[in-house]
């Protein structure tokens, strides 16, 4: 069966591909142990300060193409319609939010065990401070999903980001 007023669902399907787009590309590119070229960044950036308002445009516009479309299809179509609707949505509120917080979030309080009962590979990497008679050493693929530490070394507070 082919859909009637194929324009509409033209329009609605790319502002709908374009506000999704915006909230999973950055979200794609920017993850920890990935790859991240220059270019990638500086796209997923781009995009991702653009995409508040992108997304907020193109939800707009495919509930309107959707509310034109909704009332002369079938009741499999009105399902694709509402679907996607909810991923639009999504995507603009998610625009919206610091979801890297959510992955990237510090460490408050640090458990430590002695040298000789980790479990590190002889070879792992660690970022290490020592101060007067206390040490400490917080392995770098543990850092690479919190980017920070907040830990007390000899009664000083410290701040040990990656």
């Amino acid at each position: 069966m082919r859909p009637r007023h194929p324009i509409l669902w033209l329009f609605f399907a790319l502002s709908a591909v374009v506000s999704i787009a915006l909230f999973f590309i950055p979200a794609f590119i920017i993850r920890p142990f990935t790859h991240q070229s220059t270019t990638g960044l500086a796209l997923a950036m781009a995009l991702r300060q653009r995409a508040p308002l992108a997304t907020l445009i193109g939800a707009i516009l495919c509930a309107f193409f959707a509310f034109l479309l909704w009332r002369s299809d079938s009741f499999r179509r009105k399902i694709a319609l509402s679907v996607v609707l909810v991923l639009v949505v999504f995507s603009a509120v998610m625009a919206r939010l610091n979801y890297f917080e959510w992955m990237f979030h510090p460490v408050d309080s640090a458990k430590f065990e002695a040298e000789s009962a980790t479990k590190l590979d002889n070879g792992e990497m660690v970022l290490a401070i020592r101060y007067g008679d206390d040490a400490r050493a917080y392995p770098v693929r543990e850092m690479a999903y919190h980017h920070i530490v907040n830990d007390v070394v000899e009664g000083v507070p410290v701040a040990v980001t990656y």
